[in-house]
């Protein structure tokens, strides 16, 4: 009798455990579904339309081929999908545009190659792995060719103005070299022999003729990606206010012929620290500046002094 009340209690017990892992399971189940229930409703991928029409620096773009167009479909998800990085270009580009465009314009350079440094830099002073620098990507050699400063100390790669005067003489030449507008910028990511070689190997002028390396075939679709997110955000779903966007520096310049034997009691001179000055004369890059051809330099300090570098809350 002892032993068959003993088995009832383990029997009951069991079905105790097993009514309430069956209960969980149920409940889990329950709020599994209900979960995904909610992520269906509210979280959506969609395709995009590519436009119908688009051009490059007044050049059109032959939608119409497959290839073409479906490479345009690629960069415009890739850049709107990739939500972060290009709700920052669109904060970096209110700080910069407004310096880059007016050169573009006095050189003669259309205005979409400004998103041509968005391509080359996302619009900050990166060194890419064989030492391309600054926002338009300037080797060494090159920087030098086309007018700017690289020594010990002194790198106007990271001068946003010279670099840009510099990119625009480039622009142009290849423009000139090579007949139209899209061909330079494809020339400026490949290089003038690179494209040489293709055009005599593939026997085509055009830039939408012509199978390049990865890079370079995607590098004008990401540029007209960049213009399209960029002139349209609420067209792809970025939302910001005014006060999101990072503002111009606001700056006035003095003028340096002498040596600079120390950056940091320069900038006290000025009521700045080393860190301002730095930041805004990325270009002076030690602890110093030598001077030995007393060139003249022109150097960046806040417009109201060190306050002005200040955040007193939302821009």
């Amino acid at each position: 009798m002892k032993k068959k009340i003993l088995l009832t209690g383990a029997a009951l017990l069991a079905a105790f455990v097993l009514l309430k892992t069956l209960n969980y399971s149920t409940t889990q189940i329950e709020a599994d579904e209900e979960y995904m229930s909610y992520f269906n409703q509210n979280y959506k991928i969609f395709a995009l339309d590519v436009p119908e029409e688009m051009s490059f620096a007044g050049e059109r773009v032959p939608l119409e081929m497959v290839d073409i167009r479906e490479r345009m479909d690629r960069e415009l998800l890739v850049n709107t999908y990739w939500q972060s990085q290009t709700l920052l270009l669109h904060k970096r580009a209110n700080r910069w545009f407004p310096v880059i465009e007016p050169i573009l314009k006095e050189e003669g350079v259309p205005d979409d190659f400004k998103y041509l440094a968005i391509a080359e830099s996302g619009l900050t002073q990166i060194v890419s792995p064989a030492g391309a620098t600054g926002f338009w990507q300037f080797m060494k050699g090159t920087a030098i060719e086309y007018g700017l400063e690289v020594r010990d100390g002194v790198d106007e790669r990271y001068n946003v103005e010279k670099a840009t005067r510099a990119a625009c003489e480039y622009l142009k030449k290849a423009k000139e070299d090579f007949g139209n507008w899209t061909m330079a910028a494809a020339v400026y990511n490949y290089g003038k022999s690179n494209v040489n070689k293709q055009i005599a190997r593939q026997k085509a002028l055009n830039y939408y003729d012509l199978l390049l390396n990865e890079e370079t075939a995607r590098y004008m679709f990401r540029i007209m990606a960049m213009k399209e997110v960029l002139s349209s955000p609420n067209k792809y779903g970025f939302h910001f206010r005014p006060k999101d966007l990072y503002p111009p520096y606001e700056t006035i310049q003095i003028e340096v012929n002498t040596a600079i034997p120390d950056m940091a009691d320069f900038a006290s001179e000025y009521g700045l620290n080393y860190k301002v000055l730095k930041t805004l004369n990325p270009w002076l890059r030690d602890n110093k500046m030598s001077n030995p051809k007393k060139r003249t330099y022109q150097i960046k300090i806040p417009a109201n002094g060190f306050d002005g570098f200040k955040s007193s809350g939302p821009y």
